[in-house]
């Protein structure tokens, strides 16, 4: 049975971004238990706290499931592999630790890290793909580090496809699940980052539906991504200006979604994420809508 968490990246917190006074801990889960979810993701490291036990009980007091937790590393470049391996497994050992319900290390390359793919998100072309070799090299260490978490901790990993990352559209999605086991690395598809990336999610869920262990819920707005991709913004721009606004108020059809995935049979988690601008009030009542919206929806 599908059951629907959120994240602590709709409340402000996240990977990519500094300066902003983040919400405390408390806050984060007291408000996702309170707007009708069910369980969350992990969030940045330490956010949450690092010791197992006190993340369980933490969690067991709100009701709350640990279902994932987001890991971003650079996938391109020569150096540094190694201690992005040892983030992942520190990062899936206290999943496993602190969860029964199944949690998945979601791996991603590195968000926003290499300034052309950040200036291009939403207008990557075919001369944008990077070479073969290239392409060897990222599934290898992709499925370097979902065999690390594997044998350290028996959790599994899947791959969350970014936009302003080297893996966005559905050709670099395409690159990368061509060269990964299917047994070893599933898909987590997020359906904001498949529509702007230049795919659809529907087609997406069909075309690996047996890969598809994990999903985010997030909708695109369809005049925001017109404007970007007209005036070339860049990623970080798109997003200020509402590029993932709530859910129903955008191109993505969740209600097919969720048809297809029953269809599919998937009994995974689907996890809101959501960008909250001022002008959509607090993060919880953003939350709220958008559980609603789900709701009416049927789950």
């Amino acid at each position: 049975m599908m059951r629907v968490a959120n994240a602590p990246c709709s409340w402000g917190v996240l990977e990519f971004e500094s300066g902003a006074a983040a919400p405390s801990p408390t806050q984060v889960l007291d408000e996702i238990a309170a707007t009708g979810y069910a369980g969350t993701e992990l969030g940045d490291w330490g956010f949450f706290g690092t010791d197992p036990s006190s993340v369980r009980s933490d969690l067991a007091r709100r009701q709350l499931a640990l279902v994932g937790a987001f890991v971003a590393v650079p996938l391109t470049g020569a150096a540094g592999h190694d201690a992005d391996v040892d983030t992942a497994v520190r990062t899936a050992r206290l999943l496993a630790a602190a969860s029964d319900a199944r949690p998945l290390l979601v791996l991603a390359d590195a968000t926003a890290a290499d300034p052309a793919r950040t200036a291009r998100a939403g207008r990557i072309g075919v001369t944008d793909l990077l070479p073969p070799t290239d392409w060897d090299a990222i599934g290898r260490r992709a499925e370097r580090i979902a065999r690390a978490v594997a044998d350290a901790t028996g959790l599994r990993t899947v791959f969350h496809h970014h936009c302003a990352t080297y893996v966005e559209t559905p050709d670099e999605i395409a690159a990368l699940m061509q060269r990964t086991s299917p047994e070893l690395l599933g898909l987590c598809l997020d359906t904001g980052h498949a529509t702007y990336g230049g795919g659809d999610p529907l087609s997406l869920l069909t075309q690996y539906r047996d890969r598809v262990w994990h999903v985010h819920f997030k909708d695109c707005s369809r005049d925001v991504a017109s404007r970007a991709r007209a005036e070339r913004w860049d990623y970080l721009t798109a997003i200020r200006h509402g590029l993932f606004c709530e859910l129903g108020r955008g191109s993505v059809d969740f209600a097919a979604m969720l048809h297809q995935l029953n269809a599919a049979r998937y009994d995974g988690w689907i996890v809101v994420e959501q960008d909250v601008l001022p002008s959509m009030g607090t993060p919880a009542a953003s939350a709220t809508r958008n559980r609603r919206f789900l709701t009416r929806l049927g789950v």
